[in-house]
């Protein structure tokens, strides 16, 4: 036996703890022999031994197993086949034909011997219902019962049967199969083989399965020589002292450990725990052999040992300690079921990854209030989303103070000596704060520490440290405020930040975070995150307080535009609306009612693309031109040629100055009503069309032509259309605000109008005006919305006179009489020698320079109206006649006495018209004023 080369004992522990594999075997043993493996004092000799006979039982018994698992088999293949046979034959074409006929052996004998030499059966017998066989290899039996009565009842009853019979030396499994016609049985089938042929067909196979057997005892035993040798390699020989001493060194090793070490077996019991384990997990000295679930581990460490899973650093908590901790299966290295844990104090990496998940947290709350805070123009929303965006994730309570200027639109002067609360966000409703809505005294101190007029933010970690104390730079507080430092310390808040809201060089107000809730006070990241949300909200707020000014400018400049009020007419009485559109930018909506001569008035309705202040400048000057042109008393038409006109021109000046702007795509409609005909001339350039309310209720679509918008540069005339309205009827103008919305056809807008106004007779203006809004009007106007309703009336024909004038001067003397007893009638002598005065006047111009027909028409109306008219187009001309001069004074006299005058054209001629103040006694002044005029009346020339 070659034995282990001994070591000196004065060898160090250092080469004790030499490894095993860094030997050279030459220097552990000699070449091992049979005679070494084979000794039986050895271990490895001893295992041999018992190998060889374990090897050979399993041999023998293999051999006995085999030999019953062949005949069982074999009894099993011979059930199966007989069955198959039995039922192949019973379900066969033509055997139940067979059955019946007259000689059923003539038919089925051959066959069935046939079917029985080629499947190598022992029989095949088929019998009828009564039992008697038609087949059979003995044919002396065919004609004859079977003797298997209970077989025969079972068969008769349709079922399979399997059974043995004794067949010479042997045992064979019969089948009986039945042959059913049409649900009844008519015969049977027996098919048997012989289980003994079969069963000897194995046995002469084992002699082969044990000669295999050997030759496996055999290379088992090579193999446990092999074994056995590899084993003695792989100890190199090691005796009980070797193999202790690397004990002694494992163990050394596993208490020296700076890691806990816990082994754990397939039942979850613990079979090693090192010291440093025993620490980390606080065990005492008798948890090794129990389940790690029974030892009050903290659940995480009791889960993961309980469920032997792979684990790779996952960080448990464990009695106020952090631990990383790694699992590892013990099959996988060949240690056998169980796993093996090792632990590893991470308590102090804790902190920095806690310092890491805070700083990952702010940042995240700095992004989400990048995207929060200035989604709107709004001062007041924007505060509020500061506060918003800050509670409760970074602090309790949030107040965020402005400058009174900031909420105007107006630049802070940096002096304001109080502040407005505009919002405020906390955890608790009953903060001892002042409301929002309220004014804060604020008076920064000197210290630069304490002076947020700086720019810089300012913390006071702990409130609690100076007794009724709250710096005097908070706004809302002061150092003679004691009552109310003491609410708030009752109420828990213990650390504070103050940071201006600095923008451009202002400071536009002041944010406080306050702590009460969260124990920690205010740190000095704490304090740069704060002024980073308050530097983005004080650009947002500065963003919204100049869109306010100006907003707040481009609405002074279009409401200046607008018409203030409306006038008061007989004609027509009549109501408006007009609302911005929801998004504040103004717009260029507009409408007008403008008198005109002859008790006529003008309805305008008019919208211009686009917003702001060039959109409400633009709208003025287009107002404007329509004012202009109403002067001239030019029909729809015409007006609307004019003014499609000065949009082209106003396009093409932008378009020189380089500005950008176009104004392309304005609209407007033109509506002149005369209560005297009770009809309306319509046109339109790209608008929508008016709608018609009736007497009755009913509403109707006008057919206007519509033309292009504004400014387009058509060659096509504008052309209008004439309506004709009964008393009481409606006319509803409007722009397209009203009816479009997001989502909504203008269909829809247009039907959900005509309904709101259909089935109201009696309804006024202003309450349809009301109606309307509470009904159409969008939720959020993208647009701006103008509506003019009007209700109509006609001129009492009583308060009208008309006559005819011949083309002779003498003519004129009576209908200057006929004027003057019409007057009498009316009430109006006051006004009458004037009247007469102006009539005389311009009917005798009509009749000497003018065309027929002349007619002479008066209204009463508000004022004393006076219309010549003729089948000229020529225009008198006021102007100041010389000393000498014998005519030329008429005009100057008849501007004298009206009010106004004027002259409009029609398409058979034109009219001049004068207008009078009612009961204006102008008698003593044509008498003691102008003597010398009145003689050089009939002389006027109209030039």
């Amino acid at each position: 036996m070659v034995r282990l080369r001994r070591r000196s004992s004065s060898s160090s522990d250092a080469d004790d703890a030499v490894r095993a594999d860094e030997v050279p075997d030459s220097e552990w043993h000699g070449r091992p022999d049979l005679r070494s493996l084979l000794n039986v004092r050895s271990v490895v000799g001893q295992m041999f031994v018992i190998q060889v006979v374990m090897l050979l039982l399993l041999a023998l018994v293999g051999g006995v197993l085999l030999a019953l698992t062949v005949r069982r088999q074999t009894t099993r293949a011979a059930t199966a086949g007989s069955v198959a046979v039995a039922a192949g034959i019973a379900q066969a074409p033509g055997i139940k034909a067979a059955v019946k006929s007259p000689d059923p052996s003539a038919v089925l004998q051959p066959q069935t011997e046939a079917i029985r030499m080629a499947t190598h059966l022992d029989f095949i017998v088929i019998v009828g219902k009564n039992g008697v066989r038609y087949t059979g290899v003995d044919p002396s039996l065919i004609g004859k019962r079977i003797p298997y009565p209970d077989d025969l009842a079972a068969l008769r009853s349709g079922r399979t049967v399997t059974g043995r019979s004794r067949v010479g030396h042997g045992t064979a499994i019969r089948t009986f199969e039945p042959i059913k016609d049409d649900g009844s049985v008519i015969g049977g089938v027996v098919v048997g083989v012989r289980v003994a042929s079969i069963s000897a067909e194995a046995m002469r196979q084992l002699p082969v399965l044990l000669g295999i057997t050997a030759a496996a005892v055999v290379v088992s035993t090579v193999g446990a020589l092999v074994v056995g040798r590899r084993l003695l390699r792989q100890t190199h020989g090691l005796g009980p002292a070797e193999i202790t001493r690397l004990y002694n060194h494992h163990d050394a090793v596993l208490r020296a450990a700076r890691e806990g070490v816990v082994i754990v077996d397939a039942d979850r019991r613990l079979l090693l725990v090192n010291e440093e384990a025993r620490r980390l997990l606080e065990l005492s000295p008798q948890a090794q052999g129990r389940r790690a679930d029974e030892l009050g581990l903290a659940p995480p460490i009791a889960e993961l040992l309980a469920s032997g899973r792979e684990a790779t650093d996952e960080v448990l908590l464990a009695g106020g300690r952090v631990l990383a901790v790694n699992q590892r299966p013990l099959e996988r290295y060949g240690g056998g079921s169980g796993s093996v844990a090792t632990l590893r104090d991470s308590t102090e990496l804790r902190v920095l990854s806690g310092r890491a998940e805070q700083a990952r947290e702010r940042l995240k709350l700095l992004y989400d209030a990048g995207i929060g805070i200035g989604t709107t123009l709004d001062v007041t929303r924007t505060a509020e989303e500061l506060a918003e965006a800050a509670v409760p994730q970074f602090t309790d309570y949030v107040s965020v103070d402005l400058a009174e200027p900031v909420l105007r639109g107006e630049e802070p002067t940096g002096t304001e000596q109080s502040l407005r609360r505009v919002a405020a966000a906390g955890i608790r409703a009953d903060a001892p704060f002042t409301p929002v809505g309220e004014t804060v005294a604020f008076a920064p101190s000197g210290s630069p520490l304490a002076d947020p007029t700086r720019g810089h933010g300012v913390i006071d970690h702990d409130l609690r440290t100076v007794p009724r104390y709250v710096p005097g730079y908070v706004p809302g507080f002061g150092p003679q405020d004691p009552d109310r430092f003491r609410r708030v310390v009752e109420h828990g808040f213990h650390s504070l930040i103050t940071v201006p809201l600095r923008a451009r060089g202002v400071v536009l107000g002041v944010a406080r975070f306050w702590r009460s809730e969260k124990p920690e006070p205010f740190e000095d990241d704490d304090l740069a995150l704060a002024e980073e949300m308050a530097a983005r909200a004080a650009v947002a707020i500065d963003n919204a307080r100049r869109y306010t000014r100006e907003h707040a400018m481009a609405v002074t400049l279009q409401r200046s535009l607008l018409p203030a009020s409306l006038p008061t007419l007989s004609g027509l009485e009549v109501a408006h609306r007009y609302l911005p559109a929801e998004s504040g930018h103004v717009g260029g909506d507009w409408f007008d009612v403008i008198p005109l001569p002859g008790a006529r008035v003008a309805l305008v309705v008019g919208d211009v693309v686009g917003h702001g202040l060039h959109a409400a400048a633009t709208m003025g000057r287009l107002r404007t031109a329509v004012h202009n042109f109403s002067a001239l008393d030019l029909v729809p038409g015409e007006l609307m040629a004019h003014l499609d006109e000065l949009v082209t021109r106003i396009d093409t000046d932008e378009a020189d100055v380089g500005s950008g702007r176009s104004l392309t795509g304005a609209t407007c409609l033109y509506a002149v009503y005369d209560p005297v005909s009770g009809l309306a001339t319509v046109a339109r350039a790209g608008h929508p069309g008016p709608l018609l309310v009736l007497p009755d209720g009913t509403v109707h679509d006008p057919e206007v032509p519509v033309s292009p918008p504004l400014g387009l540069g058509g060659a096509e005339p504008f052309e209008s259309a004439e309506l004709r309205l009964a008393e009481g009827s409606g006319l509803v103008l409007f722009t397209d605000g009203l009816v479009e919305e997001r989502g909504r056809d203008i269909d829809v807008g247009l039907a959900l109008l005509r309904d709101t106004l259909a089935g109201h007779p009696r309804r006024g203006p202003e309450e349809t005006c009301r109606a309307v809004f509470d009904a159409v009007l969008p939720v959020r106007p993208r647009d701006d919305v103008a509506l003019l309703v009007a209700r109509t009336a006609l001129l009492d024909p009583a308060r009208i006179a008309q006559w005819a004038i011949p083309p002779d001067p003498a003519a004129v003397a009576p209908v200057r009489a006929a004027c003057g007893r019409r007057l009498r009638d009316w009430g109006l002598d006051g006004i009458g020698y004037a009247t007469e005065l102006i009539l005389s006047e311009l009917a005798t111009n009509a009749v000497r320079y003018g065309a027929p027909p002349i007619t002479v028409r008066l209204l009463y109306d508000r004022t004393l109206i006076c219309e010549v008219s003729d089948g000229s187009h020529t225009s008198p001309h006021l102007r100041r006649a010389a000393a000498t001069d014998e005519g030329g004074r008429g005009l100057y006299l008849v501007a004298r006495f009206a009010q106004r005058w004027g002259t409009r054209y029609t398409p058979n001629g034109k009219v001049i018209w004068t207008e009078q103040a009612l009961h204006e006694d102008t008698t003593a002044e044509l008498a003691e004023g102008m003597p010398d005029a009145l003689l050089d009346q009939w002389g006027d020339e109209a030039l």
